[in-house]
């Protein structure tokens, strides 16, 4: 097993076995334009056919999806913070729960003031990782590699043991609840096989869903930084870009304006099956010596 099959860069297509794989392909979202319209959420599910989740006004939030889920393979989050003045940005008191909006006009009578607030809004997917943990412990084959890098569920084959809703590092896959069955993002891998744009991508007016080669998205998505620092967005971040992160870098990455842990995102995400390899070896030294120390009994014993 080579040093990098379950941790560390890697081109997951050639590794998978895929010989003359086309060049890995994968998802930027640009959060700093997104505007959260929910266009992608409603094409995916129209290409797709994913089943409707219900219409439920969470009360928190104009969200109404809530987050990813097996009815649910891309989510609109809708963050809320308050403004920050220009000369007080290093005084700001962090992402908080603001409540939902009055339904009076701001400032329009003393018990609805105007306050000032952001909307922080990002289109969440399955990050298609490098190392995917959710394929590293199925057990049917029921999730593969694609040529593309992607991973993709076969729901024919899905058994509904469930093992790879825990190993996803980002809490993406899930079951649905009528059949037991894991869904997620397929980063539409039936149009991208015919040249086409995913639908989510190919839905968003505002190209904050951008489709592409890996390599030549990184490359733009570090120009679009760059040019938001160079406008005073200091808190512009790629999150899911680096193929030294504890994935092996994400198929599908993010511009985000705060923290990872404001969007939901772990700060931080490895693939759970990382150190299967030095348990294996912790394992295979405990088994010598308890095998040496069992010779060891037999050959010491005494003799009546």
């Amino acid at each position: 097993m080579g040093s990098n099959r379950l941790y560390g860069p890697l081109d997951p297509a050639p590794d998978a076995g895929w010989v003359h794989a086309p060049p890995r392909m994968g998802f930027f979202t640009d959060t700093s334009v997104c505007i959260g319209c929910k266009a992608c959420e409603v094409a995916c599910k129209e290409w797709n056919h994913v089943p409707d989740d219900g219409f439920d006004l969470l009360g928190r939030s104009y969200d109404n999806t809530g987050g990813l889920s097996a009815n649910s393979w891309r989510h609109v989050a809708f963050i809320e913070q308050p403004g920050t003045p220009p000369d007080t940005a290093a005084e700001r008191p962090g992402p908080q729960f603001l409540g939902m909006p009055q339904r009076d006009l701001p400032g329009r009578t003393p018990d609805a003031p105007r306050t000032d607030f952001r909307w922080l809004m990002m289109s969440n997917v399955c990050k298609h990782c490098t190392h995917a943990g959710c394929l590293d412990v199925c057990p049917t084959g029921s999730l593969f590699r694609t040529e593309f890098g992607t991973v993709v569920v076969q729901e024919d084959i899905c058994n509904g043991c469930g093992y790879c809703i825990p190993a996803c590092p980002y809490g993406v896959i899930d079951q649905r609840a009528d059949d037991g069955r894991a869904w997620k993002c397929t980063l539409c891998y039936d149009r991208i096989g015919d040249g086409q744009t995913p639908a989510c991508a190919k839905a968003c007016p505002t190209e904050s869903i951008q489709y592409g080669e890996l390599d030549e998205l990184r490359e733009r998505a570090a120009r679009r930084v760059t040019a938001l620092h160079d406008q005073g967005v200091a808190e512009a971040r790629l999150y899911g870009n680096d193929p030294d992160d504890g994935v092996g870098g994400d198929g599908a990455f993010f511009l985000l304006l705060d923290e990872p842990e404001v969007y939901g995102l772990p700060p931080d995400p490895v693939v759970s099956t990382r150190d299967l390899p030095a348990m294996w070896k912790q394992a295979g030294v405990a088994a010598a010596a308890m095998v040496a120390s069992v010779l060891v009994a037999f050959a010491t014993r005494r003799r009546p």
